[in-house]
Parts: structure tokens; C-alpha cells; sequence
């Protein structure tokens, strides 16, 4: 038998190329399909989880799909935020508790997510090192964005700006590190977590200076005077000296999870943005994650009919070259039977050739799809980044 093998496995060696792409050819086959649907089961699972626990959501008029992934995963951007003034507007109607979101700028690449404290218990989101933020200009550190950026508690990280010509506008802001999160496997340990008006005041809604003496907070706004120079750091001398400026009403938010009270409250709050003269809207992620799963299925069904009209062509195609090798070798196969070998043992070669190649093709598919387990997490931020 182990003279079989080695004729066998010298006969693959010999021809390379053959032997690489017959296994290849092989492993995709069964590597394809099966990856395929570890990576929809996947996609589906992350998806309906995170939207599931989040009953609705309050955005501007526009895409819903938009609006859902930008509050969930925070890496769509939309076309225009909400006003807060919307959100006291409900708190007002006491129909839901109200978790503002504010995600629009980033710092090292990674997104600012301006928020409030409740959001925290609302995603059972646990602090690892340090403390939550108490004040503007604090921040907290997801537990990916900590282990990249090698930063902790008593460091400082620096906003990004968005233009560097626009002098009024976004203003880069020096933020100080008071914790790290734990990690939770979801879209909360890629981000950088701060007090809404922290966003605000990157924004330009809200600045301090780095020389007051002789500034009133209540006279016209000083932020434009050259001769005045604005701090990019809040800090304990000079905190008291940030200020705002307009209606609050007035300033942004990309979205708020909204916790209703019972289902009247709920079907209440999603009645008062009916209507197409509302700038606002209120959407369930359940249902919009649903509506976009129903559309990534029929996508697999078209996938699967094509991955088994190739399959079959690779399945003929590599009956194909088996056979012809089986004709080009007639006089290797003379020759063996010259020296002694029987018809069987010829048989017994050709087998173990044919057996060696599925064994290294499954074996390659199967690392393959142990390598899709493990980097399904990653496929699906990659796809929920790519919409």
C-alpha cells in the first residue's frame, strides 16, 4: 500500500499546476456555499439582535435604513440631523424615555458619539477602567478604540476637524480619557462615547477662550475677534468660561432611542410622525433590519443558483481532466504492467491520486471556513460599512 501512496502523491508532486488547481477547484466547492450561508446567518443574527433590543428610534425625514445605521452601528452618515427640540418636545408628552444620539465627527478615525449617561445602562455597557464622563470634554474609550490607539484614562485624544479653512465652524477639540469600556463584541467597542455637548461645542455651538479676563459671556459673541484666542481644552480653570450661544432647541442630533412607556405610548409616539409635513420620524429597527434581510435572502437565492451552475461545471470540469489524464497516461500504465503491476494496482494508483486531491481540497475548505467563523464578525461591520 505505501508504494501505491508514493507513486500516487510523486505523480502530483511532478505536476504542480494540475495538482493546485484541481484542489482549489475543489475546496470552492464546498468552501462557497457553506461560507455563503455562515456569513448570512451571521449578517442576520448581528443585525436582529442590536435592533431587537431597540424598540424605536427618532431621526430626521429621510432614509429609514440610513437613520437605523448610523444610530445602531454609527458608520452611515446622514443627509441632515434632527433638532433637539424635537426630543423635549416628547419628553414634554411624557411617552417615552429619550436617549439623544450625536454621531458626526471623529477623532483618530474612530466616531465621536455624543450621548448621555443613560445609554450606557440602556446597552448594559460596563466601564472596564475609569469612570463614565461627568462633564464636557470627557470622554469614554471603547474597548477597540483603546487597545488601537494604546490610550486610557488621563490621556487626551484631539477631535478631527472637518475642514481646515472653516474657522467658524467645527473646531477641534483636545478631549480628556476618563474610561475605557468593556468589550461587547458590538459597534459600541469601535467608538469614542462623550457628553453631548462636548459634540456641540466641537460643532461650534458652544467655545470658551483661552484669555478671559474681561469677557462677559452674556455680550456679543466673541469667537470670531482673531485678537481672541479660543481654548481647545476644557479644563477646571476654565470650564466655567464655555458657553452657548442660540436655541438650544436649535442644535443637532443625528437620532434618540426612544423607550415608550407601554404600547399606547408607543403607537401614540409613532402617530405624531404620521404625517408628511413632519420633519421627523419615528421607525421601528426591527422592522427596517427585517426589510433589508428579506432583500440580502433573495440576493442568496440568485447567489446559490449561480454557485450551482458553476459548481457543476467545475464538477464536469474535473471529471474531464481525470479522464483525459487517464488516456495520456496509457503508456505509464504500459510500463507498470511491464514490470510486474497488475491491472488493479493501476486502478489502486489512479484512486489514491484522485483521493489525495479531495482530501487536500476539503481539508482547505474546511480551514476556510473555520477562518469565515472566526472573521464573520468582521464581514459583517465590513457589510454594514459598505451599505
Amino acid at each position: 500500500m505505501s508504494d501505491i501512496l508514493y507513486l500516487a502523491w510523486c505523480y502530483l508532486r511532478f505536476h504542480p499546476l494540475k495538482t493546485f488547481a484541481l484542489t482549489l477547484s475543489i475546496a470552492l466547492l464546498v468552501y462557497v456555499p457553506v461560507g455563503l450561508n455562515i456569513f448570512v446567518s451571521e449578517t442576520s443574527r448581528q443585525l436582529t439582535l442590536r435592533a431587537a433590543s431597540t424598540p424605536l428610534l427618532m431621526g430626521a425625514r429621510g432614509s429609514r435604513l440610513e437613520l437605523v445605521l448610523n444610530s445602531l452601528y454609527f458608520e452611515s452618515d446622514l443627509a441632515r440631523p434632527m433638532h433637539y427640540g424635537e426630543i423635549e418636545h416628547v419628553r414634554q408628552a411624557k411617552l417615552a424615555q429619550l436617549i439623544p444620539l450625536y454621531a458626526r465627527f471623529q477623532a483618530d478615525g474612530r466616531r465621536i458619539v455624543g450621548t448621555h449617561v443613560d445609554y450606557f445602562s440602556f446597552r448594559k455597557l460596563v466601564v472596564a477602567e475609569g469612570q463614565l464622563f461627568n462633564i464636557a470634554g470627557e470622554c469614554v474609550l471603547g474597548a477597540d478604540v483603546a487597545q488601537q490607539t494604546q490610550l486610557g484614562p488621563g490621556d487626551t485624544i484631539l477631535s478631527s476637524p472637518e475642514n481646515v479653512f472653516d474657522l467658524g465652524g467645527v473646531f477641534p477639540l483636545k478631549m480628556r480619557i476618563v474610561g475605557i469600556l468593556a468589550p461587547t463584541q458590538t459597534a459600541d467597542d469601535r467608538v469614542i462615547f462623550t457628553d453631548l455637548k462636548t459634540t456641540w461645542i466641537i460643532e461650534g455651538f458652544g467655545h470658551g477662550h483661552a484669555a478671559t479676563k474681561g469677557l462677559d459671556p452674556n455680550e456679543n459673541d466673541p469667537a470670531h475677534d482673531p485678537s481672541i484666542p479660543r481654548a481647545n481644552e476644557i479644563t477646571s480653570e476654565n470650564a466655567a468660561n464655555f458657553h452657548f450661544h442660540g436655541n438650544q432647541d436649535r442644535y443637532p442630533v443625528t437620532a434618540a432611542i426612544a423607550l415608550p412607556h407601554d404600547e399606547k405610548s408607543s403607537t401614540l409616539l409613532q402617530g405624531f410622525y404620521v404625517g408628511d409635513d413632519s420633519l421627523a420620524q419615528v421607525v421601528r429597527p426591527a422592522q427596517v433590519m427585517e426589510d433589508l434581510l428579506h432583500t440580502v435572502v433573495d440576493i442568496q437565492h440568485y447567489l446559490a443558483l449561480a454557485i450551482g451552475t458553476v459548481s457543476c461545471a467545475t464538477i464536469t470540469t474535473t471529471m474531464m481532466v481525470f479522464v483525459l489524464s487517464l488516456q495520456l497516461r496509457q503508456r505509464e500504465f504500459e510500463t507498470i504492467k511491464k514490470i510486474g503491476g497488475s491491472q488493479l494496482r493501476t486502478v489502486a494508483i489512479m484512486a489514491t491520486e484522485i483521493g489525495i486531491v479531495l482530501s487536500i481540497g476539503i481539508l482547505t475548505a474546511f480551514l476556510l471556513i473555520a477562518a469565515t467563523h472566526a472573521l464573520a464578525n468582521t464581514a459583517t461591520e465590513w457589510f454594514v460599512q459598505w451599505m
